[in-house]
């Protein structure tokens, strides 16, 4: 199954050649392929609209599904869900057959259509996710970093992809201690995590570009009533523990500082800087 979707891949990759066009993310034996197809669409007023799609084939694709996950600058988030959702729907229509040519293909023509039917139902929608917004699934992530060799490149990434997410929260400097808690919708903490894990984020130590071998999921879980909802996505340094615990306090988060963020400064404490040979 893993064959017949690397032949695919590359077919797309000899179709979609411009630069940023097709990028591989991850290639596993165990766990599929992950890539992501950039293409420009026309909108309804033909404005050119800016897709982003990340495909996840799964090791027994095309007898299952695909996971995707739709982003642009140019759609709101609801948006992006509905295009998400109709090529899903097409997808099922081309189930036990390499299909994500076809799916392209048909948001390329269909793209303004599906924005105008999401259009219609927006404020119905607006209406609903007010009142619904937890039971809609909006998750919390928390992560530990062990380093940052290129620690600008590093923050303007992880920024970035927060964005192009709509996840809001915290990126926290305390001392050697670095820590990531993102809020948001489920889909878009998994696409973070992906990011995060398979994307050349730093440098080792020759100064060469490597993925992120050195992260820690402290805690992945739906957001809950006492907790507060960060409104944006800031990155913060904290020169005690006790700013940093405030910050947790603020959020409701007293719990989540307790478990995870005192265990963290003791194994810092009992290993010293990080290891120079890891990336």
């Amino acid at each position: 199954m893993l064959e017949l979707a690397l032949e695919e891949l590359s077919a797309l990759a000899a179709i979609y050649c411009e630069p940023d066009a097709c990028e591989v993310l991850a290639v596993s034996e165990t766990h599929g392929i992950t890539f992501r197809i950039q293409i420009s669409v026309k909108e309804l007023l033909d404005t050119d609209v800016l897709l982003k799609l990340l495909f996840h084939l799964p090791v027994n694709y095309p007898s299952t599904l695909p996971d995707i996950s739709v982003n642009s600058d140019q759609l709101t988030r609801a948006q992006c869900m509905d295009v998400k959702d109709k090529l899903l729907e097409q997808a099922k229509k081309h189930l036990s057959e390499p299909m994500v040519h076809d799916l392209i293909l048909w948001i390329q023509q269909h793209l303004k259509y599906v924005i105008k039917q999401s259009a219609t139902v927006c404020k119905e929608k607006t209406t609903l996710s007010k009142g619904t917004s937890t039971e809609d699934g909006i998750w919390m992530l928390f992560l530990h970093l062990d380093h940052m060799r290129a620690k600008a490149k590093y923050v303007k990434t992880v920024e970035k992809w927060a964005s192009d997410l709509r996840l809001t929260g915290r990126l926290m400097f305390m001392g050697k201690i670095i820590l990531i808690l993102l809020q948001g919708d489920r889909s878009s903490i998994k696409e973070y995590l992906i990011l995060q894990k398979t994307s050349k984020v730093d440098v080792d130590s020759s100064g060469k570009k490597c993925k992120e071998k050195m992260i820690s999921v402290l805690c992945e879980t739906k957001v809950q009533s006492q907790h507060k909802r960060f409104q944006t996505f800031e990155v913060k340094e904290y020169s005690t523990l006790d700013e940093l615990q405030k910050e947790f306090e603020t959020a409701g988060l007293t719990t989540l500082f307790s478990e995870f963020v005192p265990p963290l400064l003791k194994l810092k404490e009992n290993t010293g800087p990080f290891d120079q040979s890891s990336s």
